[in-house]
């Protein structure tokens, strides 16, 4: 018998091949599903914030829900297989919709957007007068105070003052929301050990000032001065004034003592002969402390002070005129001229 030629493919490749292109449809599919999971998800715009002992998992299923992505499981684990999956930090991180899932596990494996609030303290600001500051920003005004009133946190006011009065920099500071008090605080007093460098220090050591000293004095400048430009002036008359053991009678030492503020000396009620530990006309030498937080101008002023008047004469006496202008003497009937003059 003769065997027929071309009777058609056989059974088993008919077969085989409906697999492989059963195979391919199906491979097909799942890649398209998969490339489906990694499109936008459509979604608003949203920021996540991340709190301390957030997972992966917990954000993951979160931005699904918020249609950032499609899939959590399909954002967990691109994340395991970029090697970014406890890159998580704590903060906020700003999506929309449009964002691919490769876009968002970059963006969650960037740098978190920490919230922040800014605080301006003012400079030659005294201790009670920062809480109120605070707490306009937000914070506790009882424990800023509480912190404020901790001298321990400063090494230079530690132990010889009952506050930080004088070492907290008076500046424009950022804050985490819902900074602790006491770390904010304690922000500002490192910011006052900038100023205290080796070379100030040693310039005020050659002025016979201590660091303490020296921030006094500042604060006393600071409360003086009308502007940056008399800073130098003034700090020169109280320099030659302590030298020659002369009371540098400063208004506002007065103030400070009495727990007033300046415009509510009354001489007439014998404010300037109360004696307190502060008053620089019934004692001495410096005040018993600072007086406010002074800002570098101020301290900077104390170590670059202009001591001498234009003739070579020590600068002894100085008065602010209703002009505007600060007039500066050698002796004290040229004192009284320019009072009787410019007052």
């Amino acid at each position: 018998m003769t065997r027929l030629q071309g009777r058609g493919t056989p059974l088993w490749a008919k077969l085989l091949l409906g697999l492989v292109v059963l195979l391919l449809l199906v491979a097909a599919g799942i890649y398209l599903f998969l490339r489906g999971l990694t499109e936008p998800a459509g979604g608003p715009t949203y920021t996540l914030e991340v709190k301390p002992g957030d997972s992966l998992s917990r954000v993951a299923q979160t931005l699904e829900a918020r249609r950032i992505v499609k899939n959590a499981d399909a954002l967990r684990y691109v994340m395991k297989q970029n090697g970014t999956a406890g890159s998580l930090k704590e903060g906020q991180y700003d999506f929309n919709g449009k964002m691919n899932l490769y876009q968002v596990a970059d963006t969650l494996a960037g740098p978190a957007r920490v919230p922040s609030i800014t605080v301006t303290v003012p400079e030659g600001r005294r201790i009670k007068d920062i809480p109120a500051i605070f707490e306009k920003a937000g914070f506790d005004r009882a424990a800023i105070k509480s912190a404020l009133n901790d001298a321990s946190l400063s090494r230079h006011a530690g132990g010889q003052q009952k506050n930080l009065e004088g070492f907290v920099f008076p500046s424009t500071y950022e804050f985490r929301v819902k900074e602790n008090p006491r770390d904010a605080v304690k922000k500002m007093v490192d910011r006052m050990e900038q100023e205290f460098t080796a070379p100030n220090v040693a310039k005020a050591k050659a002025l016979g000032l201590g660091v303490r000293d020296w921030v006094i004095l500042g604060s006393m400048v600071q409360a003086e001065a009308a502007s940056n430009a008399d800073m130098p002036v003034i700090a020169g008359v109280f320099l030659n004034r302590l030298r020659d053991g002369i009371p540098l009678g400063s208004d506002p030492t007065v103030a400070y003592g009495l727990g007033k503020d300046l415009p509510e000396l009354d001489r007439s009620a014998g404010d300037f002969k109360k004696d307190t530990p502060y008053s620089t006309y019934t004692r001495q030498g410096l005040p018993a402390g600072p007086i406010n937080n002074p800002g570098e101008a101020a301290l900077m002023s104390v170590l670059n002070a202009r001591r001498k008047l234009s003739d070579g004469r020590d600068a002894l006496y100085f008065l602010h005129a209703g002009d505007g202008k600060i007039y500066v003497n050698h002796t004290y009937d040229e004192h009284l001229r320019d009072d009787a003059q410019h007052r």
